[in-house]
């Protein structure tokens, strides 16, 4: 699996949201290598669970400036956020019940996870705050 790589098709044109973004991008691709290379399963335990907690963090900061600027689909992108992360629980749980085992699909879905967001949702609410900030 190649890692993600940052660029403009990424960006929402909020930089706050996008500082995130970048940093949730570098913790995939951090997980995406050691799991390619076979690290020590507590390292690779202790990687996804960043990203998940990263996650939630961002997840509540962007919460935080749909509720801030009125965002008329917050209840929606709430909504999605938590179905993401219910899911990368549901890949962390498999991990754990595996063997500490993460399969080529399940990274496959982390990558589509972050990305198919950002590229949804988050542009939806860049373009927004883009306007009300």
């Amino acid at each position: 699996m190649k890692d993600l790589i940052w660029d403009n098709a990424l960006s929402v044109d909020v930089d706050e949201i996008d500082d995130d973004h970048r940093k949730l991008v570098d913790l995939f691709n951090i997980l995406n290598h050691a799991v390619a290379e076979g690290d020590a399963a507590d390292y690779i335990e202790a990687v996804l669970e960043e990203l998940i907690s990263c996650t939630v963090w961002h997840f509540r900061h962007e919460e935080r400036l749909m509720l801030k600027y009125a965002y008329e689909d917050f209840a929606e992108h709430k909504a999605e956020h938590q179905k993401l992360i219910e899911g990368a629980r549901e890949v962390q749980q498999k991990f754990l019940q595996a063997g500490k085992q993460i399969s080529s699909d399940e990274i496959q879905f982390l990558e589509k996870w972050l990305t198919g967001h950002i590229l949804g949702a988050d542009m939806d609410l860049g373009s927004y705050l883009g306007k009300v900030m």
